[in-house]
């Protein structure tokens, strides 16, 4: 897995469960009619049952420059202690959504689906916030283990 490089995001949720957060790179998008998007959480995850339970999510696709905060999304810290960094504020859903990620994408969870070790939740799109490219000119993506800045024309 991984040779599949993909775009690094922090999955953000908030409700009756709690807030909690990730960094995932397993995201990508369904379908556009209607929008949706999935994420794949591994059942083990301390936030997949508050992803669960709260059944909002915002994913907030970071830029070249928000590595650090990847990093400590990824880690063991506590739960609440990640939303210390970062700016933070909330879209339609009230799930958390990272001021300066390329993108935020603010979803309801509208199904369920187990496979192997993590389950996949599908996300419908219901708000989305971008980022101007003139305000971030890279894109953060993981690929064979390391973090890469990919770098956007004008």
């Amino acid at each position: 897995m991984a040779a599949l490089g993909a775009a690094v995001n922090i999955v953000s949720t908030d409700g009756v469960a709690g807030r909690a957060g990730f960094t995932a790179s397993a995201v990508c998008s369904v379908t556009d009619d209607p929008p949706t998007l999935l994420v794949c959480i591994n059942r083990q995850s301390s936030s997949h049952s508050v992803v669960g339970a709260n059944e909002v999510l915002c994913i907030n696709t970071l830029s070249g420059s928000q590595q650090e905060l990847s990093t400590l999304f990824a880690g063991k810290s506590a739960r609440g202690d990640r939303f210390g960094s970062g700016n933070w504020d909330v879209l339609a859903t009230g799930a958390p959504a990272l001021k300066g990620a390329l993108a935020n994408f603010d979803c309801h969870v509208s199904d369920t689906v187990r496979q192997g070790t993590h389950d996949v939740f599908f996300c419908r799109v219901v708000s989305i916030r971008m980022a101007q490219l003139a305000d971030h000119g890279s894109g953060l993506i993981y690929f064979k283990r390391n973090y890469h800045v990919l770098d956007v024309a004008p």
